[in-house]
């Protein structure tokens, strides 16, 4: 089989994730074919996700049934039905995890989104998962919001592995950082073993263009449009480099710590004006992951141009930064409201998914 762009992409330091998990993906084999043909080596999920996959088709019919016989709470429900393809999936993606230093070979829960502002609930529920699957190459996702910095820090301190989610903002991503490294001191302190875990920080890409393009539009700045989402993670990347060097995180590399690697999410392209796989294009540098939708993972093989750039263009970065603040367009303003919206999306997706477990469940009971 001739070598893809993204075993091309492989090469240069970049894992590729796919950002979608579905039960026909598990049992018609394209999981498995687009690790071997797209160099997928981890999956990431979400409520969407998952809203999506459950409301298409009767892949989960014959195990609802069962389902319903024993449990009344959706909730309840849609967890079982969730952690049967989490834990196939972590079993198809283990020989990447053995093989690998710890970046790959994961696959991704979220805690409930409702629980986004209530530290206690995130740690419980997302100790809940990890004693649920019991693999070590399970992730569970806990969003980046001020209440989940401490369940982050807590789950590290376990343990437990944590792919941070809904990262916008390059002070939250630091604070994100900082509440790992704690967590892996708590863990050294505690006798934990460092080498047994792993995290991500989920930074969040194209959304910060399609908050900001409007509000740029309305500056009558619309030559900065396009730009934010890439210079904000390529900044991202240089804070990243800089936390995790020096003297205290030698101290934990030296116990078996590996750094939180940025992955870049929400990397499909919004608006139809821009390059359909800017946000893969731009980003591209080595201890980094890129989880992306199917169809920009089918857009890169076609014409993707591979090439180590997240480090180039640093200083236009900056620029960019500057420019957009002196027209005032208020940076903080835009990743605080992504934040909210990307939570409160989430419930959404929640509820909705409910709302067809519901409709589901009526269909399939006995009469």
């Amino acid at each position: 089989m001739a070598e893809s762009r993204l075993h091309e992409l492989t090469k240069l330091g970049q894992s590729v994730w796919i950002d979608s998990l579905s039960r026909e993906w598990l049992k018609t084999g394209e999981l498995k074919r687009m690790m071997d043909e797209d160099a997928v080596t981890g999956v990431t999920s979400n409520p969407t996700i998952f809203q999506k996959a459950m409301a298409e088709g009767d892949w989960y019919d014959d195990q609802l049934r069962e389902v319903i016989d024993q449990e009344r709470d959706l909730k309840e429900i849609f967890l079982q039905l969730a952690m049967s393809d989490i834990e196939e999936a972590c079993d198809l993606m283990r020989s990447v995890w053995d093989e690998g230093d710890g970046k790959d070979g994961y696959i991704s829960m979220e805690v409930d989104p409702n629980l986004a502002y209530d530290t206690g609930a995130t740690i419980e529920e997302a100790a809940r998962f990890h004693d649920w699957v019991e693999r070590p190459n399970l992730y569970v996702k806990i969003p980046a919001t001020q209440p989940g910095l401490g369940a982050i820090e807590e789950m590290i301190a376990r343990g437990r592995n944590i792919n941070v989610t809904l990262i916008f903002s390059l002070e939250r991503h630091m604070e994100v950082a900082d509440a790992y490294i704690r967590g892996l001191e708590r863990l050294v302190e505690s006798g934990g073993d460092p080498k047994k875990v792993g995290s991500v920080a989920s930074y969040f890409v194209s959304r910060v263009d399609t908050e900001a393009d409007p509000r740029l539009d309305e500056a009558g700045r619309p030559e900065l449009k396009g730009k934010l989402a890439v210079a904000n993670a390529k900044l991202a990347y240089q804070n990243y480099n800089e936390k995790f060097s020096g003297p205290r995180w030698d101290a934990l590399v030296e116990k078996g710590a590996t750094p939180q690697w940025c992955l870049w999410a929400s990397t499909s392209t919004k608006n139809p004006e821009y390059r359909d796989v800017l946000y893969v294009e731009e980003l591209i540098g080595p201890g980094t992951v890129n989880t992306m939708p199917k169809e920009t993972v089918e857009a890169f093989q076609e014409h993707g141009k591979v090439a180590l750039t997240l480090e180039e263009g640093i200083d236009e970065a900056r620029q960019v930064f500057e420019q957009v603040a002196a027209a005032g367009v208020d940076y903080d303003d835009v990743t605080d409201t992504l934040e909210r919206e990307g939570v409160q999306k989430f419930i959404d997706s929640f509820a909705e998914l409910f709302e067809g477990l519901e409709s589901k469940r009526g269909q399939l009971a006995p009469a």
